[in-house]
């Protein structure tokens, strides 16, 4: 039973403590840690490697007042252990309590929910001047990023400024040598390299002082002895990139020495101007499977630690859409050498690892850079090739303009796979993937589906890559319906063309992908209890709509339900309305259901549709209301 951490109200408590209580409050966090992964699943392996890190931060700092940003926020559960939330922790991800990211609405030390990757040192930034500006210059600003998010543009972007503006602010750069999986890129090698330079900070700072005294002079001999004291000073100083934007660069540290790290916090702390720290940590460190495999134990089921070796909790049930995405990807792959695939840094989250793995010269992980991503396949495309663009729906928000200019506008044959589209379950609202229909059936040229059955991902893509124009396949985090190959075979993909599920006389419920297995049980239902005759209907195609199929059902239909597992607002719902608008068909009784225009919080992805009426019984509620509202007088 942890005995500091259930003694910890505020952070400030760590600053009264010593290294070797620090050290021991360290060991009762990652016991904590363990325990919950007894009991569910959660991001795991990230938050064993920032635990001495946490602690040197809170124990150096006062963040009630001072500034902190964690990027990305997974790795929070440290900071929420000793932010006074340790009495709360057991609820973490589950509905109703505390969110798996930083979370304003939970403590005043958490300043924005960071769920995607790279914007922390642009928002630490932007915290640094607002407080100068408003005369609280004596507020600390400090960014913590992982290297796997380090290469994200916008990182750049913002050393570039903070370099120009000289403002105090500390980067931690938290370099495990991971992202979910192994990071990639030369930025990652040129970590690679600072990692390795046996020079630490004090030294090279010694040198510099000696090299400053040799002499420079006019002759030729002189002149060669300047180009090689410069050489020497670039060999011996680290982190030149970093000198160079004019931003000071101290490491690299050991991130698991509390004692070490708090001195130099305390040493770079009053430093005019902003600071890089370096400090190099492990992934899943102080859980030896965790450290052993940090790719697994990122977020693992859950399991029962027995004695320092987990045991897996069994699964079961039905596969998931990710998994016939993969396959069907892996298959295209294999017979057409023009397709290609980029996903950024989510090979393990998009379950590719047979495809990387088989196809290396033509799998392209570019790291946490969307934006990058879609432009890359965007030249690929018109060098002639399929590229095949895997990002998560609430990822590939990142690229919208790429989307627009290099893509779109441009005709381009690329195509968008997006996993979790969709109600994300436990990760929340910045995970939720419920804006990718209205954002990409904005574009002209660009073809928007959506499966209901795990066949019909498999089908889409293939159709997907036959076109000469964009085109995007959404599916969420779920398992796949379940389609009995003893019936009918699938009807092949048409452009715009839809599926007829179940006839119905009275009304209609148009049910978008993974939406249609709720459907088909609800007019069961309504059949069974209410003696209501209810079509189903399988749009596929969300850009463009099946205008004759949409035509009959609203001439043949008492009342209309739409269904979809997105933000209303520009959804699938709101462009049938808008075509039925267009061509004068009565809509009286057409009702959309799907995400309203609020942020939905985290819980389990059942818990979540069946609140927004998402759900076998939100659908029956909905189809019973109107078809009293329709029903003719008598």
């Amino acid at each position: 039973m942890p005995k500091l951490l259930e003694q910890i109200e505020s952070a400030i408590d760590l600053h009264s403590m010593s290294v070797v209580e620090l050290n021991a409050l360290a060991g009762e966090i990652r016991e904590v840690l363990c325990g919950l992964l007894s009991i569910r699943t959660a991001h795991f392996a990230s938050n064993l490697g920032v635990v001495e890190l946490c602690l040197a931060l809170h124990s150096t700092y006062d963040f009630r007042r001072d500034r902190l940003i964690w990027d990305t926020g997974h790795q929070i559960y440290p900071h929420k252990l000793v932010t006074g939330r340790y009495s709360a922790f057991s609820t973490i991800r589950t509905r109703g309590g505390l969110m798996g990211y930083p979370n304003p609405a939970e403590s005043i030390y958490d300043l924005f929910m960071t769920g995607h990757a790279g914007c922390s040192v642009s928002t630490a930034l932007g915290l640094k001047c607002g407080d100068d500006l408003q005369g609280e210059a004596d507020r600390y600003s400090v960014a913590v990023i992982g290297d796997g998010a380090f290469p994200s543009g916008i990182v750049f972007e913002a050393l570039n400024n903070a370099g120009e503006l000289g403002k105090r602010m500390l980067i931690v750069l938290n370099d495990n040598r991971m992202s979910i999986c192994p990071r990639v890129g030369a930025v990652a090698r040129y970590l690679d390299r600072l990692r390795a330079n046996p020079f630490y900070t004090g030294l090279k700072t010694e040198i510099a002082k000696v090299l400053s005294h040799v002499p420079v002079f006019g002759d030729p001999t002189e002149r060669l002895l300047a180009q090689l004291k410069e050489a020497a000073k670039a060999g011996l100083h680290g982190g030149m990139l970093f000198e160079d934007l004019g931003i000071h660069y101290v490491g690299p540290i050991d991130g698991h020495d509390i004692g070490l790290m708090r001195k130099y916090l305390r040493m770079v702390k009053d430093k005019e101007g902003p600071v890089l720290l370096h400090v190099v940590t492990n992934k899943g460190h102080g859980y030896q499977p965790a450290e052993q495999d940090p790719v697994f134990f990122h977020t693992p089921p859950a399991f029962q630690d027995e004695q320092g070796k987990p045991k897996i909790k069994s699964g079961g049930g039905r596969p998931a859409y990710t998994n016939f995405a993969r396959d069907a990807i892996f298959n295209a792959m294999r017979r057409d050498e023009r397709v290609t695939v980029m996903t950024a840094a989510m090979c393990q989250g998009n379950k590719l690892e047979p495809v990387r793995d088989a196809f290396p010269e033509r799998f392209f992980d570019v790291g946490i850079c969307e934006s990058h991503a879609v432009a890359f396949a965007a030249g690929q495309a018109k060098t002639g090739l399929r590229p095949i663009v895997a990002i998560y729906s609430t990822f590939l928000q990142r690229s919208f303009d790429q989307v627009f200019q290099e893509v779109a506008l441009q005709d381009l044959p690329v195509v968008f796979m997006m996993d979790r589209a969709g109600l994300a379950g436990p990760d929340g609202p910045t995970h939720h993937g419920v804006f990718d229909v209205g954002y990409m059936r904005l574009f002209p040229n660009l073809i928007c589906m959506a499966p209901a059955y795990g066949q019909e991902v498999a089908a889409m893509l293939d159709f997907a890559l036959a076109q000469d124009h964009p085109c995007s396949i959404r599916y969420p985090k779920a398992a796949v319906l379940h389609r009995d190959e003893s019936d009918s075979p699938l009807p092949p993909v048409e452009l715009g063309r839809g599926v007829v599920v179940r006839e119905g006389s009275d009304g209609a419920i148009l049910a978008l992908g993974a939406m249609l297995e709720a459907a088909l049980q609800a007019a069961q239902r309504l059949y069974d209890e209410e003696g209501l005759d209810v079509a189903v209907i399988n749009p596929r195609f969300i850009k463009p709509l099946d205008e004759s199929l949409l035509e009959r059902v609203f001439q043949s239909s008492r009342f209309i339900v739409s269904i979809e597992e997105g933000a209303l607002a520009g959804g699938f719902g709101s462009a049938v309305a808008e075509l039925a608008i267009d061509r004068g068909w009565e809509t009286r009784h057409f009702r959309r259901l799907g995400i309203p225009d609020r942020f939905v919080e985290h819980g389990e992805r059942q818990e979540l549709l069946d609140e927004l009426g998402l759900s076998v019984d939100g659908l029956v509620l909905a189809c019973r209301d109107l078809a009293s509202e329709s029903a003719p007088a008598l």
